[in-house]
């Protein structure tokens, strides 16, 4: 059975999603509106995949399923060595407030005021509140405030950090549209124009060692990650834990290729979690 597993309920309104999308950031497998009678089964399913951490939301969307979810924890606690039981509430008020924004009816408030499907909402989950591990008030949280708020309960060491995906790319594919950073390097001596050396790409030992021989190159990596360094806080702050780190050349075949495998081991080097893309290779 899998190792950990988090449940996410609560009010409608509460902040339920957002919650959600920060458990995927922290790489846990995020399932919502399950009904609560398949999560035993999906624990013991996801388990076979390898995957050791699942967060599921559940509430009162799944209508009539809902009043099983007291037994499939019981289930899970019995079976699963961590369970933590979410549970996002707000004030009426507020509640109100972002229902009329998104104008969507709450799920109990058929024909009648939100504030009567908030009541009911209340009621029907007053058991599992009572239950709860923890209990958020995200009355006056901001998106990113409830975000922090869900890192600091369920992250770790390791997802505390900025994952950086580092992306070679060539300028004239054009330049990636989901890059967070973008570092041209174009000035460095280009390989293209040594002939034994063309038809390599930066993954070559050769072609590495011409592009990174040069004094102008080791400064630019330095560059690189004292701006990573710089950025790290203020996107970990702001809920953001992974970064694409975009680098070019002409083509995408030598210098941006060797920059970005050079400047991946130097960020596992300082234990970043740093993966490499190489777009253009091949293009040529």
């Amino acid at each position: 059975m899998v190792s950990e597993v988090a449940i996410i309920t609560g009010l409608s309104g509460a902040g339920r999603r957002t919650a959600a999308h920060a458990m995927e950031d922290l790489g846990w497998y995020v399932v919502d509106n399950l009904p609560p009678v398949m999560l035993p089964s999906l624990a013991e399913t996801v388990t076979g995949f390898g995957m050791d951490r699942l967060a599921v939301v559940a509430d009162v969307r799944t209508r009539d399923f809902f009043e099983q979810l007291p037994d499939a924890i019981a289930t899970l606690r019995a079976h699963t060595s961590k369970l933590a039981l979410v549970y996002l509430e707000a004030d009426d008020d507020v509640i109100v407030q972002r229902q009329e924004s998104s104008r969507r009816p709450l799920p109990l408030q058929g024909h009648g005021r939100l504030i009567d499907g908030i009541t009911k909402e209340r009621h029907l989950m007053a058991d599992l509140r009572a239950a709860a591990d923890i209990v958020v008030d995200t009355s006056r949280l901001s998106a990113r405030q409830l975000v922090q708020r869900i890192a600091n309960h369920f992250g770790s060491e390791r997802t505390d950090q900025l994952a950086v995906t580092i992306m070679s790319f060539g300028f004239k594919h054009g330049l990636p549209i989901d890059a967070d950073l973008v570092f041209d390097v174009r000035f460095l001596p280009n390989p293209f124009w040594i002939p034994e050396l063309r038809p390599k790409s930066g993954l070559s030992r050769d072609v590495a060692q011409y592009v990174l021989k040069h004094e102008a190159a080791q400064s630019f990596l330095g560059n690189m990650i004292d701006v990573l360094e710089t950025v790290s806080p203020g996107y970990l702050n702001e809920g953001k834990r992974q970064v694409t780190v975009a680098i070019g050349c002409t083509g995408g075949k030598h210098r941006s290729t060797a920059m970005g495998e050079e400047l991946a081991r130097r960020l596992r080097d300082k234990d970043v979690m740093a993966t490499v893309l190489h777009r253009d290779m091949g293009k040529e």
